[in-house]
């Protein structure tokens, strides 16, 4: 018989079990200090990258963890449950550009980056623009052909890492009337004399985690710089966001799980007319409820990993995942803050944040009306 969903190897668990020491000695005590700063503690990211943390899946032969896809879903789960912010740069890095580059990457493109990408190079993914949200192919920013390479121009928003990226996967159209087809992937350094990192924003949650605009100036790239092939970048984007999207699901039921966690053990020691408030049954079933909500979207989130891992179809899966896992974050980080009372509500309590920090998982990598047209989509076919 196949083991349950949550069923964990030996290597996972052990992999769980330091993940969850690193974050409780490492995060909790810089977590608040970020979120007001809104920028990432410089000192963390080194021990990110010498936990392995940053290139889970890149192979051993270049220096990484040689690991699964799911072992990067419970590195996300377990850093999100203390900061989701930092769960997020994670994410962003293993599950988007360290498998981009796995999966499209040549030989040259994976020794010149994977290396560095588990040493000390953050990655970011630059998709989005002003007028290519939700409608992510609608490009504007142009990628020129010439005899040395390719000249890109144009804008990019909301680049998550972008404060912190040494390697930028940049996608631009070399032809608009071809529409999506147009659409070409390029590998661009953050030293490429032509882009510049722009505004980063002031955002209402995952403050640490650093969101920026990308701004493209007569950039110039070699034709090694493409990564896949010209005219497929529609193809890198799609199959890379949908596994991304697991990634953000297990992002999202770490915070809900860390909501959860801070709700149980405040409701055990507050006290109200003589005894604990986790003793009136009122509060006992709502810490019931969000139990079987939390468990839930993990059991999808693992379920879309494991078949990922299994190279079998997950697009749906992964769908229903992501929706549901950032329905349930939002819903047990405000019951939180009503468990907390007066106290939910400012920021000494840690439940506070995670509140803030669950609205965004309904919005990027696909927002909860794409989950919903895409799982429709697979019932209707």
């Amino acid at each position: 018989m196949p083991p349950a969903l949550t069923s964990l190897t030996e290597d996972e668990r052990l992999l769980r079990q330091s993940v969850r020491e690193f974050a409780a000695q490492e995060l909790a005590p810089r977590a608040r200090a970020m979120d007001e700063a809104a920028r990432l503690d410089p000192a963390l990211l080194p021990r990110l990258f010498g936990m392995g943390l940053m290139g889970v899946e890149v192979p051993e032969r270049h220096g990484g963890g040689g690991g699964t896809f799911f072992h990067s879903v419970l590195v996300v789960e377990e850093l999100s449950r203390v900061d989701p912010a930092v769960g997020v740069l994670v994410d962003v890095q293993n599950t988007l550009v360290v498998n981009a580059l796995l999966r499209w990457g040549n030989d040259e493109q994976q020794r010149a980056w994977l290396p560095r990408l588990a040493a000390d190079a953050v990655g970011a993914y630059a998709l989005s623009e002003a007028g290519s949200g939700s409608d992510a192919f609608a490009l504007t920013t142009r990628a020129t052909a010439d005899a040395d390479g390719y000249v890109i121009d144009g804008r990019k928003l909301w680049i998550t890492n972008a404060a912190e990226a040494s390697l930028f996967i940049v996608f631009a159209t070399l032809d608009p009337a071809a529409g999506y087809r147009g659409i070409t992937a390029f590998l661009v350094p953050r030293d490429t004399p032509g882009l510049a990192v722009g505004k980063k924003e002031d955002k209402l949650g995952i403050r640490a985690s650093s969101t920026c605009e990308l701004v493209f100036e007569r950039c110039r790239v070699p034709a090694s710089a493409v990564l896949g092939e010209v005219g497929k970048g529609y193809k890198v984007a799609i199959e890379t966001l949908n596994e991304g999207r697991i990634g953000i699901g297990a992002q999202m039921v770490g915070l809900a799980q860390g909501a959860l966690d801070h709700a149980i053990a405040y409701t055990k020691q507050r006290k109200q007319f003589g005894k604990a408030i986790a003793d009136f049954q009122g509060v006992q079933f709502q810490l019931a409820r969000a139990a079987m909500e939390v468990e839930s979207a993990r059991l999808l989130v693992y379920n879309a990993a494991r078949l990922r891992d299994a190279k079998q179809p997950f697009l749906t899966e992964a769908a229903m995942g992501k929706l549901l896992a950032s329905e349930v974050a939002e819903r047990t980080a405000s019951l939180a803050i009503n468990l907390f009372g007066g106290y939910g509500f400012v920021k000494d309590a840690p439940v506070e944040k995670l509140y803030r920090d669950a609205k965004i998982g309904q919005i990027y990598e696909g927002t909860s009306n794409l989950q919903l047209q895409t799982i429709a989509k697979a019932l209707l076919a």
